[in-house]
């Protein structure tokens, strides 16, 4: 189990545009984690009751899950992201740092490098639904991501880690 807490946490918050719902009052959650080795990143992350993990990019189209959170973690290279839909944020990734995506929250890759590699994976085993927003279904979706519960523990860190402190 890991201990040590990331120096830096960031917090970001999207509103729902009305396709995008993001997530009321979660946050999705960036912080960098030093060093991390492939099979000990999936051992941990499993370890921590976040299972189903998959390895490889990020769709280059805005999409959402509405019935889990999500964790991606980047193993190799660097990228640059877009959270929270077309009027959300651009922020940049790089091997060690770890995304929180509570369910809702929108994401697409926009640009990475030759190497980019992310590991994903959810806190259970159930079959994981995408949508993109162009469905007409906003009112459905939205009453999904009020019912997803909230994971026991953080992919990384266990019980002590950030996902303890801002999703309550």
């Amino acid at each position: 189990m890991i201990n040590k807490q990331p120096d830096r946490v960031q917090r970001l918050f999207f509103d729902d545009n009305g396709k995008i719902p993001n997530n009321p009052t979660l946050p999705a959650l960036l912080y960098s984690v030093k060093e991390h080795h492939l099979h000990e990143l999936e051992q941990t992350f499993r370890s921590n009751g976040w299972e189903s993990t998959w390895y490889g990019s990020i769709f280059t189209y805005h999409h959402f899950h509405s019935n889990s959170h999500e964790a991606l973690a980047v193993i190799r290279g660097s990228a640059s992201l877009h959270l929270g839909g077309p009027q959300g944020e651009v922020i940049s990734v790089t091997s060690g740092d770890i995304l929180l995506l509570p369910a809702g929250v929108g994401h697409k890759l926009l640009d990475s490098d030759d190497i980019f590699q992310v590991m994903g994976a959810y806190p259970h085993t159930r079959e994981i639904d995408l949508y993109t927003g162009d469905e007409n279904n906003h009112e459905v979706v939205c009453r999904n991501i009020h019912h997803v519960e909230l994971p026991r523990l953080d992919p990384f860190y266990g019980e002590a880690g950030p996902l303890q402190n801002y999703w309550k």
